[in-house]
């Protein structure tokens, strides 16, 4: 197994059915749940010198997902162009997330998941087969959208386990 596909089953490892379309529903609802209980000041939080506040790791997660969806659309309709990768970093570091309402990043989050759902919900199965190369890597169409899953509960996992519990 190489590392990508090492990196990769990491997060496939982490949906918790094999109805991952089902899945993505309810780490939406699950995420926009935990979001909307926090207060303005709570989502400005940090578990540790360095890590992403809440609100920056919800502006990830929309950004990821963005990714992804043009990923699942140019390799369902058969692009054959390479992909580049993207630095999580530097978009987290350029994305002012901070500044922004809490309202605003998780009404952005709900409409790139809406927009997630229909994608993936629309597409002729057959297409989930398609390969494409992203980041000198390649990968279904099916496998990214898990992985927009999967990333998905990763980040819930992290929240609930070092954001919640001192907040």
């Amino acid at each position: 197994m190489t590392d990508f596909q090492k990196y990769v089953q990491r997060y496939l490892d982490l949906i918790p059915s094999h109805d991952w379309l089902g899945e993505l529903n309810k780490t939406g609802e699950k995420t926009v749940e935990i979001y909307t209980n926090l207060s303005e000041e709570q989502s400005l939080f940090a578990y540790a010198e360095g890590k992403w506040t809440l609100k920056e790791l919800l502006l990830h997660l929309s950004d990821t997902e963005r990714v992804f969806q043009y990923r699942i659309l140019a390799f369902a309709r058969g692009d054959k162009n390479e992909l580049p990768g993207f630095d999580e970093e530097l978009y987290a570091n350029q994305s002012f997330a901070n500044e922004r309402s809490l309202k605003s990043l998780l009404e952005e989050y709900q409409l790139v998941r809406k927009s997630s759902q229909i994608l993936l919900n629309t597409l002729n199965p057959l297409v989930l087969k398609n390969i494409g190369t992203a980041n000198g890597n390649q990968i279904s169409v099916e496998t990214i959208g898990k992985l927009i899953v999967g990333h998905n509960v990763h980040h819930l996992n992290i929240i609930e386990e070092r954001y919640l519990p001192v907040i």
